[in-house]
């Protein structure tokens, strides 16, 4: 070392000569010189700094997905009526009940007090098809409504689909596939963004509707009981415009849909919109809240695929009862259509 602070700094001594380290100037404002950090410290510093620059750019939304939301967006504000005041000429919803349809709504206990097996909702709704006076027709009194708001919402999902540029790119064939395929669960998530998680009613606009309404259509109760709860849980999420939008179209670009054939196409349609909704959630959302937010809406999704399956089945037995589905409604789940 030399004398009088004029030491030749190299990289091997630089740490070492506290005298031009730590000199008396630094010492007056109050630096330490416990405080300098060995080169194995300022690495990791460095290190530190790089995850979380990349962490910050990972959590920013691409232009091309902010495009993807805006154009989903936009979709959706033309598409959905969520006054309902275009909904009109349809026919009025009737809540008559059938004495059968009542004990459905409003199912006795499986066994009386002295431990006797009571009649379950569906044996007496199978005795009520031969009531006199048309106990049948009470059975189905609110299908020929909800057949008309079918529709209603089903061409508006279709009008919705029509506005993506990535839809409309795919073939025709695949296009119909994709519909048949997601229409249930896309008008689910519309009706979701209506419903009052206090009262459990779907607030319509000037319409009021509930669970019990789509029984009078003659949907069944392992239908309609998860279904409701779908409803629950997928409000208490408490999404924005934006989320339900993305989850609409993660949905209908749904590569394993019956009749499609251009699988790799729509997966990676799937898969962008999948990681648009995932950095949306990043960037918007705040911890804690976000962490499980993008894996619920997520199971959300699954448990709508598993519903539509059901719903599918149930709505062709009604049409073989109570042939009053509109012509729009059995295009979309007959499967050899």
């Amino acid at each position: 070392m030399l004398s009088a602070n004029a030491c030749a700094i190299t990289k091997s001594n630089r740490r070492q000569c506290q005298a031009c380290r730590l000199n008396q100037e630094a010492q007056a404002i109050g630096m330490l010189k416990e405080l300098i950090m060995s080169d194995e410290e300022v690495e990791k510093r460095r290190r530190l700094i790089r995850v979380k620059r990349t962490q910050v750019e990972q959590t920013i939304l691409t232009p091309e997905q902010e495009a993807i939301i805006q154009e989903l967006l936009e979709a959706q504000r033309q598409t959905f009526d969520i006054t309902f005041s275009c909904f009109k000429h349809f026919r009025p919803l009737d809540r008559t009940l059938s004495s059968s349809m009542a004990e459905f709504l409003h199912p006795p206990p499986e066994t009386a007090p002295g431990g006797n097996d009571l009649p379950s909702s569906s044996s007496s709704s199978s005795s009520s098809s031969s009531e006199q006076g048309g106990g049948q027709d009470k059975m189905f009194s609110s299908l020929p409504h909800i057949a008309d708001l079918s529709t209603y919402m089903i061409q508006q999902i279709i009008d919705f689909a029509k506005i993506l540029h990535s839809f409309r790119e795919l073939s025709i064939e695949d296009q119909i596939s994709l519909l048949k395929g997601a229409t249930f669960e896309v008008c689910q998530m519309r009706f979701n963004m209506l419903f009052n998680v206090k009262t459990g009613i779907w607030e319509c606009g000037p319409l009021m509707y509930c669970m019990d309404d789509a029984a009078r259509a003659g949907f069944q109760r392992h239908l309609l009981d998860p279904l409701m709860k779908f409803h629950y849980t997928l409000r208490k999420l408490g999404l924005n415009e934006s989320e339900y939008v993305l989850m609409q179209g993660i949905s209908l670009f749904s590569p394993d849909r019956p009749g499609v054939t251009h699988h790799g196409m729509i997966d990676r349609h799937q898969e962008t919109l999948a990681l648009t909704l995932k950095a949306y959630i990043d960037t918007k959302r705040t911890a804690p809240e976000k962490d499980l937010l993008y894996p619920r809406i997520m199971a959300c999704l699954t448990e709508l695929r598993s519903m539509n399956e059901e719903y599918t089945k149930q709505l062709l037995q009604i049409q073989d009862i109570q042939p009053d589905a509109s012509p729009l409604m059995m295009e979309v789940v007959r499967k050899d259509i």
